[in-house]
């Protein structure tokens, strides 16, 4: 028999429930899915919903809510892009976080996580799971309708150009949500990790008013989380114009 709690949804997140104990933070997000469970996580129900734990040490959406993240996170009704959904483990929670009414637009490129995150959506019916390269948009634009939010979690150099790219080919009107998962590893030896957010909220402050980024440690070493809201008529539409990506820089820097 699946256990009971008795907690109340976040105010700002209704599908998405907070428990502070002395030690830690625990999140639950109300599932639209069905068992077993995706990646060992826990399950239960409060007043006949069922939940599911929604661990930070998995997911990196899960650590900057425990880490006091301020901006923007999917709500019910809502459609987002996801960049690089490997094979659904935060996937399923923005789903979740989505509810039965909205819809998730999981893209992933390599074959062997795509080919679990088909068996997910099979439990999860708003997950809808999309084989593409996030640096190439017009391949998949058929497939995605104008969303609330993008949401990449995409370890490449240039994965603030990407994040925006998208956002300026499938973000619906002035007021879209643009969240990056940012892998300071992934973004060159030129510069240390802090400096790699400096220049990644550089970039992404022309077009967006950006909320304080978290750093995501211990949960995910070298990791922080940036997003925030679309600044009026700079998105959908716009190119990104900030610096060039990092591999254009070492380029550069190599012919000097």
């Amino acid at each position: 028999m699946r256990p009971t709690r008795s907690f109340r949804p976040a105010p700002d997140s209704p599908r998405l429930a907070l428990l502070r104990r002395s030690d830690r933070t625990e999140l639950w997000t109300e599932t639209v899915g069905r068992e077993p469970s995706v990646y060992g996580e826990r399950w239960t129900e409060s007043d006949g919903r069922p939940y599911r734990s929604f661990e930070p040490t998995r997911s990196k959406l899960s650590a900057a809510i425990v880490k006091e993240w301020s901006g923007p996170v999917p709500a019910p009704g809502e459609a987002w892009l996801y960049l690089g959904a490997a094979s659904g483990t935060t996937a399923s929670h923005v789903a979740d976080l989505a509810g039965p009414t909205g819809r998730v637009y999981a893209l992933e490129r390599s074959l062997r996580p795509f080919s679990r995150l088909l068996s997910l959506a099979e439990r999860w019916p708003n997950l809808i799971p999309i084989l593409g390269d996030a640096r190439e948009p017009t391949t998949y634009g058929a497939l995605v309708p104008p969303v609330r939010g993008v949401y990449a979690d995409i370890a490449q150099a240039d994965q603030v150009e990407i994040a925006l790219t998208n956002a300026a080919h499938f973000l619906e009107g002035n007021d879209g949500c643009v969240l990056l998962a940012l892998k300071t590893a992934s973004m060159g030896r030129d510069a240390t990790a802090v400096q790699h957010v400096r220049r990644a909220e550089e970039e992404m402050a022309q077009f967006l008013d950006l909320e304080p980024s978290v750093r995501l440690d211990p949960f995910h070493r070298g990791h922080y989380f940036l997003g925030g809201t679309v600044r009026a008529g700079r998105l959908p539409g716009a190119v990104p114009t900030g610096p060039p990506p990092l591999r254009e820089r070492s380029r550069e820097r190599r012919r000097r």
